[in-house]
């Protein structure tokens, strides 16, 4: 747990630190104002039943003979008015305790959230090939949602403990041997419930992890390939497998609720044991009946009454602390993944690129050996060879997706290099294979801005000979659906070389772009593609031949190296 802790603090930031010390203070002030009101009711009581008593008591005498009091009823009022707008008070300090605690830790989903978002966004592209998208989005939605609860019911327990200490030194202030007996019998069941449950509960913890990976895998892997899930003749399997993961995900959360019930139903049984005990304790050392000791009993019992809920709720955020433990660990990982820091220095690319004894591994499994070649500006360029050659790893270090670590790509002599690779990609209009549209209009999935240029964007899609076809519809704010349903797929490559012109790059990239396309689509796109890039540099990986004759320079590539150059 000590661990868990050191983690959830390094996730803070400084700001947040200064919140927890606040916090800190206010849960002081309000363990002051919890024993005081223990305190307090006795006395008031003893006075309210026998006038006789305001004299006893130096405070009540002194604000008597202050305020000149004639009438003891009229002072035992006015005490009790006292007495209630100070409990009235406690009320509304403890609401405005709770409000920050619940603002804090609640609000903390969203800075979580947050910063996992921009983490994996800023990932370098090695890294993000090793981790599982579904289990990206599960740490941002739940994990990141059961951190702020962890971090809720550690703050929770921190305050009960401080007012616990408070009402304890009270009790010991009261009466010595009945409070070190009272704590040796409560530290027993203490000690006995977290031997037991808080383990079934930290195991259980450790399964929600396991059992919600397993259902988020599935979802993610059955909705991102709906059409092949359709085609399944085993789709009554499936029913089952996810129906057993939910299942086992539901017990573990049942057993937890379960779990989270005993500390307050054995504290009960054992709060009102404690009270026959304590009756036990005075008549075994008096040696006489419980009369002359009622005042104590009646104030041991009022402090138990706020005691023994503290107690439970320390027990119960502990084991919610554990059960949600494994939440800080994931979190705490993917917030310690090195980003990529790019710089903002500028690059020009006026000439040439230059690839020099290029070498790539991914996993210790080298890709691309020894790889040397030239791209002057404004040259159209193509990269073939059989599928796994090689051509899309080396296409993904020439634009820079991965972070070069050698001097082995220049541009215009100056090395591509983390201070000037964002400036580089802003250069590069990448068309993939698989075009990802998202669900919107045909505006916001071009442009991926939410303050679009509207002049601009119709402008690509003229450029990408879609525009005329969107008229007939609602123009740039048709809408498409998730992933491009409505579309046909030379129109949703349409779409994507639009969304590559929109920023009016130097260079355009076609990676596998027209592989999925009929030959007609494809040779009506790969036309116009060209006409597009006359006055910019094209770079085109593909398999197929025809899409490649009116490149200047073909290079082939197998096993990770150049095997064959051809110029037209």
């Amino acid at each position: 747990m000590k661990k868990i802790v050191k983690q959830i603090f390094s996730i803070l930031d400084k700001k947040d630190k200064k919140y927890l010390i606040f916090l800190l203070f206010l849960s002081i002030i309000i363990s002051i104002v919890e024993t005081v009101g223990i305190g307090v009711i006795l006395p008031f009581i003893k006075i309210a039943s026998n006038f006789e008593y305001i004299f006893e008591y130096s405070l009540l005498k002194d604000i008597y003979l202050l305020f000149d009091f004639h009438n003891p009823e009229n002072f035992v009022i006015f005490i009790g008015v006292i007495l209630i707008i100070f409990y009235v008070f406690r009320s509304i300090i403890n609401l405005i305790y709770y409000f920050f605690l619940a603002k804090f830790s609640q609000g903390r989903y969203y800075v979580f959230a947050n910063k996992l978002f921009k983490k994996y966004l800023n990932l370098p592209y090695k890294t993000f090939l090793r981790k599982n998208v579904s289990l990206m989005s599960k740490t941002i939605i739940i994990e990141a949602q059961n951190l702020s609860l962890f971090l809720s019911n550690l703050l929770f327990m921190v305050s009960e403990i401080i007012i616990a200490f408070f009402i304890y030194m009270f009790l010991l202030y009261v009466s010595l041997k009945i409070t070190i007996i009272m704590t040796i019998f409560l530290g027993l069941n203490i000690f006995l419930i977290f031997k037991v449950i808080s383990r079934k509960v930290k195991e259980a913890g450790i399964k929600r992890d396991k059992y919600q990976s397993n259902f988020y895998k599935m979802l993610n892997d059955i909705l991102n390939d709906f059409k092949l899930f359709k085609m399944r003749k085993n789709k009554e399997e499936i029913y089952v497998k996810f129906q057993n993961f939910i299942n086992q995900y539901a017990k573990v959360n049942i057993l937890h609720s379960m779990f989270s019930q005993i500390p307050r139903l054995y504290l009960e049984a054992v709060s009102f044991s404690l009270i026959a005990l304590i009756v036990i304790i005075i008549i075994f050392f008096t040696h006489n009946n419980i009369s002359a000791s009622l005042n104590l009993i009646t104030m041991f019992l009022l402090a138990l009454f706020r005691l023994m809920p503290s107690i439970n709720r320390i027990l119960s955020s502990y084991n919610n602390m554990l059960f949600y433990s494994k939440a800080v660990n994931l979190v705490f990982n993917d917030l310690s993944l090195k980003e990529e820091n790019l710089g903002k220095e500028k690059v020009d690319f006026k000439n040439k690129i230059n690839i020099n004894n290029l070498s790539f591994s991914i996993n210790g499994k080298k890709i691309l050996k020894n790889i040397t070649l030239e791209i002057k500006k404004g040259e159209k360029v193509a990269f073939i060879g059989e599928s796994g050659s090689g051509k899309t790893t080396l296409i993904d270090n020439i634009i820079g997706i991965y972070i070069p670590s050698d001097k082995n790509i220049l541009v215009d002599n100056v090395s591509l290099k983390k201070e000037n690779l964002l400036d580089w990609r802003s250069k590069i209009g990448y068309i993939p294979q698989h075009v990802y549209l998202f669900d919107g209009n045909i505006a916001e999935n071009v442009s991926l801005e939410e303050n679009y240029d509207e002049s601009k964007v119709i402008e690509a899609l003229k450029r990408a000979k879609i525009y005329d076809f969107l008229l007939k519809h609602d123009g740039i704010y048709t809408k498409i659906g998730e992933k491009g349903i409505t579309l046909s797929g030379g129109q949703k490559q349409r779409i994507a070389i639009a969304r590559a012109l929109y920023n009016e790059p130097e260079i355009l990239v076609l990676d596998e772009a027209t592989s999925a396309l009929d030959e007609k689509t494809e040779k009506e796109i790969m036309e116009e593609i060209y006409d597009i890039a006359q006055n910019k540099t094209l770079i085109i990986v593909t398999h197929k031949l025809s899409t490649i004759k009116k490149c200047d320079t073909v290079y082939t590539l197998s096993e990770g190296k150049i095997v064959d150059i051809a110029r037209n």
